[in-house]
């Protein structure tokens, strides 16, 4: 596990913080693939969705539902992508679990069949 003193996750500027829990945060992405994109983190330092608890599991499932009301009412987004990488192989590069909640607008390119299938290149649109 990462060190929890470096973690951005662990001690985020107050800015960056969009809703605050006992046991979550969601927190506004430092570098966002769409207007919107919050990170759901629980608050305690943990590397990946299967080391967390039951509790902080439900918690982070509830907080992403708040963090989807708070994106609807400041972005309006057509749709979402919701993901958590899981390990390096997996593109995992800030070892605190963070679910990303992705806003996607009409538009943003060119053709979103397969949405995260895309994460391995040439099998997302599987109608190909």
């Amino acid at each position: 596990m990462s060190d929890p003193a470096a973690c951005p996750f662990c001690f985020p500027a107050a800015d960056r913080i969009a809703i605050e829990d006992r046991l979550t945060r969601a927190l506004w992405d430092a570098f966002p693939a769409s207007p919107g994109h919050l990170l759901i983190v629980p608050r305690r330092h943990v590397a990946t969705w299967f080391e967390a608890s039951e509790d902080e599991k439900l918690a982070l499932v509830r907080t992403l539902d708040e963090a989807t009301a708070v994106v609807e009412e400041r972005h309006h987004p057509a749709g979402y992508n919701i993901g958590v990488n899981v390990g390096r192989a997996a593109g995992q590069t800030v070892f605190h679990l963070h679910v990303h909640l992705i806003p996607r607008y009409r538009g943003d390119v060119d053709d979103p069949r397969g949405g995260v299938r895309h994460v391995i290149p040439g099998r997302g649109n599987y109608l190909k």
